[in-house]
C-alpha cells in the first residue's frame, strides 16, 4: 500500500509540475490582447486546448483545458470585416518629415555634422529657424551660412536634439559634412483594400532607409498603377526581386502611415482595386497548415499560390507572427519561392485573410516571414472609421551637404 501511495503522490506530483510548466509557456507566448468575433468565443489554435472564461471583472481570463487558469487577457469584440485580398503591385513614393542623415564624410579633414553631435540616422527638422523638407534646402541653408554657425534641431528615435553646426569650405562651396536624404520609392504589394472607407494596407513592414536601415518618417506619399515587367529567382544566398514600371507619374492614392505594421493610406476611386472579398482572420485563428498565398509576378492581375504556415507565434514578443513556405511549384519555378517586392502579398487560411508575406530567407527563399492580418487591419485606421460609420526599396535622390 505504502508503494502505491508514493507512486500516485509521485504520478500526482510530476502531473501537476507538467502542468504548471504549460500553463507558464502558454502565458508566455499568448499575447494580452485578442480580437473576438461577434459571439465573443476566444479560441486558441493550439496543441492542446486554451480556452477564455469571464471573470468577476468582466474581463476575460484564458484556461487550459477549461481548467488550469493561465493569465488575464483584454479583449475587443469586434464586427468581423470583409475586405478585398488584393495581392497586385502598387507603386510608392514617400517624402520624408525632415530630411534623414544617412552618411557622414569629412571635408577639408573634418566633418562639422559629426563633430556638433549629428548621426546617421537622424531627421534634422530645422536649420537656422527655417524648417526644411528636401536635401536642396538643406545645401542652400549651408552654403547661405558662409560659414558661420547655424542652428540645428534633429530627432533621434523620436527626441528632438539642438545643436549649433559650423559648416566649412570645401571644392567651391561650404558644406556640413553629411548625406541626406528626402524621399524614396519603390515597389511593394497590396494586402487589402477597404471599399467602404478607401482604406488600403500594403507590405507588412515598415518602408526603411536603403542606407541606414531605419524606418522613414514621412510627411506624405503617393500611390501609383505599376506593371511587373518580370522577376529575378531567388537563389540560396541571393534573394531575387520583382522588376517593375510605373504606369504613369500620376498619383492614384495617397500614403499616410509608414509604420511596423506596414503602409496605409487610401486609394482614389480609379484605382483598380482587384481581389476577392473576404472575412478578416484573426491571430488566434491561425495554424499551421495549408495555406494561399496572392502574389503578382507578371503584369498586373495577381495569381494565387499554395504554401505551408509552418509556425505561429502569438507572444507580444515575437519579432515575427508567422513562419512559411512555398509549396506551389510554378512558383517555385519561375521565382524560386519569395522575392523581393512580395512584401505584402496577402495569406488566406479558412477562407479568411489571416496575414501577409513579409520577409524572404536570405538562406532559403522558399520560406519566409509573415504578419497577422488583424494587426495590419488595426494599424490602418480602418477600424475607427467602420466604428464610426519582401517591399523593396530604392532610393530616388541622396546629397551630400
Amino acid at each position: 500500500m505504502k508503494k502505491l501511495i508514493k507512486k500516485t503522490a509521485l504520478f500526482l506530483g510530476s502531473t501537476a509540475a507538467a502542468l504548471m510548466t504549460l500553463v507558464s509557456f502558454y502565458g508566455r507566448q499568448l499575447p494580452d490582447f485578442f480580437f473576438l468575433p461577434e459571439n465573443g468565443q476566444l479560441s486558441v489554435e493550439s496543441v492542446f486546448p486554451v480556452t477564455a472564461r469571464m471573470n468577476d471583472n468582466s474581463g476575460r481570463e484564458l484556461m487550459l483545458f477549461d481548467t488550469f487558469p493561465i493569465k488575464k487577457v483584454r479583449t475587443d469584440v469586434l464586427s468581423r470585416p470583409v475586405v478585398r485580398a488584393s495581392g497586385q503591385p502598387f507603386g510608392i513614393k514617400l517624402m520624408t518629415d525632415g530630411v534623414m542623415v544617412v552618411g557622414l564624410e569629412d571635408v577639408s579633414g573634418e566633418c562639422p555634422a559629426s563633430e556638433c553631435g549629428i548621426r546617421i540616422g537622424d531627421i534634422i527638422t530645422d536649420i537656422s529657424g527655417e524648417t526644411v523638407t528636401t536635401n536642396r534646402q538643406v545645401s542652400r541653408l549651408i552654403e547661405c551660412s558662409s560659414g558661420k554657425p547655424c542652428r540645428v534641431t534633429y530627432s533621434r528615435s523620436g527626441v528632438a536634439h539642438k545643436a549649433v553646426l559650423t559648416p566649412v569650405y570645401s571644392g567651391g562651396s561650404y558644406k556640413a559634412g553629411m548625406w541626406v536624404r528626402d524621399s524614396s520609392a519603390g515597389i511593394g504589394t497590396l494586402t487589402f483594400y477597404d471599399p467602404e472607407s478607401g482604406i488600403f494596407g500594403g507590405l507588412g513592414h515598415p518602408i526603411c532607409d536603403s542606407d541606414t536601415k531605419q524606418p522613414l518618417p514621412i510627411s506624405h506619399g503617393t500611390v501609383g498603377e505599376v506593371v511587373i515587367t518580370g522577376c529575378t529567382v531567388s537563389t540560396h544566398g541571393e534573394p531575387g526581386r520583382l522588376l517593375g514600371e510605373f504606369c504613369s507619374g500620376e498619383a492614384r492614392g495617397s500614403i499616410s502611415k509608414n509604420t511596423d505594421e506596414g503602409v496605409f493610406g487610401r486609394l482614389a476611386e480609379d484605382f483598380p482595386a482587384e481581389g476577392v472579398e473576404l472575412p478578416l482572420g484573426f491571430k488566434q485563428e491561425a495554424a499551421a497548415g495549408p495555406a494561399e498565398i496572392l502574389s503578382t509576378i507578371n503584369g498586373k492581375t495577381s495569381e494565387s499560390y499554395t504554401i505551408e504556415i509552418e509556425s505561429v507565434d502569438l507572444s507580444d514578443s515575437a519579432p515575427h507572427d508567422m513562419i512559411v513556405r512555398v509549396t506551389d511549384k510554378r512558383l517555385l519555378r519561375e521565382a524560386g519561392g519569395i522575392v523581393q517586392g512580395m512584401s505584402g502579398s496577402p495569406i488566406i487560411q479558412n477562407g479568411r485573410l489571416i496575414g501577409a508575406v513579409t520577409h524572404v530567407f536570405v538562406d532559403d527563399p522558399t520560406r519566409g516571414y509573415a504578419i497577422f492580418a488583424d494587426d495590419m487591419y488595426a494599424a490602418s485606421g480602418a477600424m475607427e472609421k467602420s466604428e464610426g460609420s519582401s517591399g523593396r526599396n530604392s532610393e530616388t535622390d541622396r546629397r551630400l551637404s
